[in-house]
Order: structure tokens, then C-alpha cells, then sequence
């Protein structure tokens, strides 16, 4: 796996209709879909989200590619909690296979099946919502959900920038690891090769130029802020102002619809 593999953070401008939204609707309906997801049971309710998930993905042309390739660095997570699921369930009735101490039900089968689906489907649509949503975008739809938290002295403004820094930084702290990564193979570094520890040593001269560029970038960006004034929330005013629209509504409904139809569906067993 390549390190520019990692997709997450990045940011693809677009003009589709989920690129427009307001980002309080992206990130109200990223939240309200992933409760959809824990209180979907079985077939149905997961059918019905993810063909919501592929109608999304057609609609913003972010392109399956680009998903499934960012979708690459948790692929073992993925497997691992999907064979846990399905050694470690138990079921009724006499075991499909049975060796050793382990032995696979068909309930088994199906919760890994399950929660396979569940982690790619949670993963694929927070994706979907940077994707499609500019840092400063992101930043003004995260200060304006946690306003009410300003009546208890949380400072809003600044938990929401941290967020949507280092979410910006991502992909440049990727970006400036493969460059360090290619400079230390050059000069003879060898990262794939020995044991668990020997591949930890190898890593040593990597973190710490790594560690060094993130500090300076740090150190970069508050002089640079600072240069323009900056002093935080209070006062602040903004050059494009968040205003609900139609599509906006319409989205917020079809959220609270999908939330009570899959959470019936999965008191009912479908």
C-alpha cells in the first residue's frame, strides 16, 4: 500500500448538488447516518443504506475509485474484525465447520458479513463528507452545530479550527512522509524487510525529520495566522455566510425518514 493511498482529508471541488449543501446538512446527515447503521439488524436495512451510499457517491462524482483506493489502508482492519466475527459468534444448533477450537455458525457468517459492511460504510461516507466539503467549509459547519456549548464556556471556535486543521494537514504530513520515506531509501534505508522490531528501528530516522517539518509547519501557520490578525471566533466576520436553502431541508427530512425507517426495520428483525 502506497502512502498517497491515503485519501482522507482531501478535498475534491465539485458543482453537484452534495458539494452545495450547507456542511451543518453534511455533517448533521453524516452523524444521522451512522446511528442508521448501529441500529440496522439485517438485510433490508442494510440494503437500504447502501444503495443511499451509491446513489451519494454517483451524485457527488467523487468517482468509486477514489473511494476504494482510500479504503485501502483499513483493509486489514476490515478482515481482522471480520474473521473475530466470525469465529467468536455463536449460534444455535450444530456448527457449519468445526476444527480445532473454532467452530463457524451461520450466524457467525452473517454478523461478519455484517460488520464488514458496517466499518466500509461508516468509513466510505465520512470520506464522502471531506470530500466534498472545503476545510473552511467544514470549520463554519462544526463552530455553528456546537454554538449552544459556548452557554457552558467550551471554546467553539477554537475545538472546531483544531479539528479542521489537522484534518487539513493530513494529506501534507502524508505527502512529507513519502518524501522523507524516498530520501531515506535512497541513501540505503530499508523499511520492508525483518522482524517487528527491526522494521520499528527502521522507522526511527523517518519520525524524526517527520515530527521536525510538522512543528515548523505548525510554527508556519501561526506566525502566518497572527501576520493577518488573527484572534480567534468573537467578532470574526466571514466572507461567505451559511444560509439553508431548499435542497437543504430536503435533505435534513429525508435524514430524520431514514433514521426512524431503519430503526423500525430493526425492531421489526429485517
Amino acid at each position: 500500500m502506497a502512502l498517497k493511498d491515503i485519501t482522507l482529508g482531501q478535498y475534491f471541488p465539485g458543482h453537484t448538488v452534495i458539494h452545495r449543501l450547507d456542511p451543518r446538512t453534511k455533517l448533521i446527515f453524516t452523524v444521522a447516518y451512522i446511528v442508521a447503521l448501529f441500529l440496522a439488524r439485517q438485510v433490508v436495512s442494510y440494503a437500504i443504506l447502501l444503495v443511499l451510499l451509491g446513489v451519494l457517491i454517483a451524485v457527488s462524482k467523487v468517482g468509486l475509485k477514489s473511494i476504494l483506493r482510500g479504503m485501502k489502508p483499513i483493509l486489514i482492519i476490515v478482515i481482522i474484525t471480520g474473521v473475530l466475527n466470525l469465529f467468536y459468534t455463536a449460534g444455535e444448533g450444530e456448527p457449519l465447520v468445526s476444527f480445532w477450537v473454532f467452530n463457524i455458525y451461520a450466524e457467525g457468517i452473517w454478523a461478519a458479513i455484517f460488520m464488514v459492511l458496517r466499518i466500509a460504510m461508516l468509513i466510505t461516507c465520512t470520506f464522502l463528507l471531506t470530500y466534498t466539503t472545503s476545510p473552511i467549509q467544514l470549520t463554519d459547519g462544526l463552530e455553528r452545530l456546537m454554538n449552544p456549548l459556548k452557554a457552558i464556556k467550551v471554546p467553539v471556535h477554537e475545538l472546531s479550527m483544531m479539528m479542521s486543521i489537522a484534518l487539513r494537514f493530513i494529506p501534507t504530513l502524508i505527502e512529507e512522509t513519502d518524501k522523507i520515506m524516498s530520501a531515506q531509501k535512497a541513501r540505503g534505508a530499508d523499511f520492508d524487510t525483518g522482524n517487528l522490531m527491526q522494521k520499528a528501528k527502521a522507522l526511527v530516522p523517518l519520525l524524526v525529520p517527520l515530527f521536525i517539518s510538522a512543528f515548523r509547519r505548525a510554527d508556519e501557520l501561526a506566525v502566518a495566522m497572527e501576520c493577518r490578525c488573527y484572534h480567534g471566533g468573537e467578532g470574526r466576520t466571514r466572507l461567505r455566510q451559511l444560509h439553508y436553502v431548499g435542497r437543504d431541508y430536503f435533505v435534513l427530512v429525508l435524514f430524520v425518514v431514514l433514521t426512524v425507517l431503519v430503526g423500525v426495520l430493526g425492531r421489526m428483525g429485517l
